[in-house]
């Protein structure tokens, strides 16, 4: 299939780059141009894997370990990308956990781990790359569909997230006269490793089909794409938007 988008010459860095939505969205970027650098906390296996599947490739990347929890291991990971590939000119926050269970049923080291990771370290690691990001830069945060439609099983995730919302709206009126765009894409029910063990059950399968305007799960390289078109040029006039790219969950 040929690409339309073009990131020639952007250097880009993807946190939880690793697998999933992150490891697509690292190799469309170097399909496209892009020189890429993975950012990964626990999968090393998963990332020296996209990195070699880049170079292999002809791409140009780079895998660096950092927790998002951690100032420090941020600024090292900046640091290094700059060193590396130079000034950062797409920021993809997509490092992220999930949680299932009532809000009643949720416990503060829960509350706390969601929004440390999907929250507090996207804006940290925003923070720190903003400092060598190129004007006409691109921020774009992966939210979930359940931001918006929060379901009784996964409240405080949901919140997590809205509130990963609220920051892009805050940011792209801030960056706007850096001429850097921020938006947030939301994806719906995504075959990644993180639900595995939910789609080994027909029933859960069947039931999101059923709600889904297109009548499947989402592919990670189905969110990938979005987030390529937020990150070319041709999305310039773009900002401050909330994107889902669910399939038409709930539409049904």
């Amino acid at each position: 299939m040929k690409n339309y988008l073009d990131l020639t010459g952007k250097v880009a860095l993807i946190t939880g780059g690793s697998s999933g939505i992150g490891a697509a969205t690292a190799v469309l970027f170097a399909e496209l141009g892009a020189a890429v650098a993975i950012g990964y906390h626990g999968n090393e296996a998963g990332a020296k894997k996209v990195h070699q599947e880049i170079e292999k490739a002809g791409g140009k990347a780079t895998a660096i370990r950092a927790d998002v929890r951690k100032s420090a291991e941020i600024r090292t990971m900046i640091e290094t990308v700059t060193k590396q590939l130079g000034p950062i000119d797409i920021l993809v926050n997509n490092a992220g956990v999930g949680h299932f269970g009532k809000l009643s049923d949720t416990t503060v080291e829960d509350f706390d781990r969601l929004f440390a990771i999907n929250t507090r370290g996207s804006f940290l690691v925003t923070l720190s790359a903003l400092q060598r990001m190129n004007e006409g830069g691109r921020v774009i945060n992966i939210s979930s569909g359940a931001s918006k439609r929060p379901a009784t099983v996964f409240g405080a995730y949901a919140m997590s997230k809205a509130a990963l919302d609220v920051m892009t709206l805050a940011l792209a009126a801030e960056l706007g006269p850096r001429g850097i765009t921020v938006n947030s894409v939301a994806p719906g029910w995504t075959a990644t490793e993180a639900n595995a063990a939910a789609r080994q059950d027909a029933e859960i399968v069947r039931n999101v089909e059923s709600q889904t305007a297109l009548g499947r799960l989402g592919m990670p390289d189905d969110i990938a794409r979005v987030v390529a078109f937020l990150a070319s040029d041709d999305a310039s006039w773009v900002t401050g938007q909330y994107i889902e790219a669910s399939g038409g969950f709930k539409l049904l």
